[in-house]
């Protein structure tokens, strides 16, 4: 029995030293610009449009976006949580989040404990007569929530960070009425990747039933303080695709950004006629040049999980990709992988060891990602400018 509990009580200190190590409680980065940052969330109904990705036709598109903006009058406001407060609906959410990591659940509570540097309902701030709205679109499977931090950056420099969900694509989504959806957009396309052009459409409908229903919400909840004549949108993944997508076609919106996104529905596609900035990892670069050159093997074909003739269709798609970005604004972060792109590089050591992001730290990759993100919107949207990122190191 003394031995056996020796061996139970150096089992439960390794696992706490492993949880501390890379599982740590954290804050979310505190930004650094002049503003106060505020947040509200709002469920969006699109009435004019059936849900294609339930299987009940009477069923219209909904969504949950969040706000953030400059702020003033934070005297008792109340700091907002990052994910939500009640208890069976964070439950879901970390279940869900920790079924993707092969994790059990508890291991992920201590996301209760986060904290975000924005002020629930606070007074949208009157220092300026109009802010640059910045629409952002998660990657497939994950959630707004992975990009809180981007948000209150670009807030605390005096833009309304918009983020969408984008329903049964997102690891979890909570309504106003108690549900939380999941991710069963491939249950209904029959395998997202078959379907990836009839996905997009989905969600650059959902980005411009967003913008269409930001002139109410100016009026109704932001004092008419939401500069809709400068409009910009951001993505991850597929929301980085989405988002050159929408601005593609979407003449309300000025410019974009792409954070290491492949492109869909590039068949009709020539080079987009306003500024758009593609930020790529250090993945897309070596797929680049393997694709360019040929210089690909058959062990990595046999690992992609593809077939050669899925793969050789891959490539060619991937190079037309190459031509529409070599036409546009393009960075790459030396040490990035696709993650590095989200919040979720400040959660955890374990998604570097998982190759989901790489060898560069964490924190500053994240201050890297938002120093460019806001030279562009800063130039693009509000001609502010210096250019300073583009020397960033």
């Amino acid at each position: 029995m003394k031995y056996g509990l020796y061996v139970l009580t150096f089992t439960i200190l390794a696992f706490s030293v492993f949880l501390s190590v890379y599982l740590p409680v954290f804050n979310l980065p505190k930004p650094d610009g002049a503003y106060s940052v505020g947040t509200k969330t709002f469920h969006l109904t699109d009435r004019g449009r059936e849900e294609s990705l339930t299987n009940n036709p009477h069923d219209k598109r909904e969504l949950m976006i969040q706000v953030w903006y400059p702020a003033q009058d934070l005297n008792g406001q109340k700091q907002a949580p990052l994910f939500p407060e009640d208890a069976s609906t964070f439950h879901e959410y970390i279940e869900r989040f920790a079924d993707g990591f092969g994790l059990p659940a508890f291991a992920l509570d201590y996301w209760r404990y986060i904290k975000t540097n924005s002020y629930e309902n606070a007074t949208i701030s009157s220092a300026e007569a109009r802010y640059p709205v910045v629409i952002v679109s998660h990657g497939f499977g994950t959630s707004r929530l992975l990009h809180a931090s981007q948000a209150e950056h670009l807030a605390s420099h005096g833009f309304v960070t918009v983020a969408i969900d984008h329903t049964y694509s997102t690891t979890a989504t909570a309504f106003p009425d108690g549900r939380v959806t999941g991710l069963t957009t491939e249950q209904y396309l029959n395998g997202a990747s078959e379907n990836i052009d009839k996905l997009g459409n989905i969600w650059t409908q959902d980005a411009d039933f967003v913008i269409d229903q930001l002139n109410q919400l100016n009026r109704d909840a932001f004092e008419r303080k939401l500069d809709m004549d400068n409009i910009g949108m951001m993505g991850h993944s597929f929301g980085g695709a989405t988002a050159f997508n929408t601005a593609y076609s979407n003449h309300r919106i000025k410019a974009g950004i792409n954070m290491d996104g492949s492109l869909y529905n590039v068949n009709d596609k020539q080079a987009i006629s306003k500024p758009f900035l593609f930020m790529e990892s250090s993945s897309f670069i070596d797929l680049k040049n393997k694709a360019l050159s040929g210089n690909i093997s058959e062990e990595e074909i046999k690992n992609s999980g593809l077939t050669k003739e899925e793969f050789n269709k891959m490539i060619e798609e991937r190079k037309r990709e190459y031509k529409i970005i070599d036409q546009a604004s393009m960075v790459y972060i030396e040490g990035t992988e696709h993650y590095n792109f989200t919040d979720l590089q400040l959660y955890s050591k374990l998604l570097k060891l998982l190759g989901m992001t790489g060898d560069i730290d964490g924190k500053r990759s994240a201050n890297i990602v938002n120093q460019y993100v806001l030279d562009f919107f800063n130039k693009h949207l509000k001609e502010t400018s210096d250019g300073t990122s583009l020397h960033h190191e």
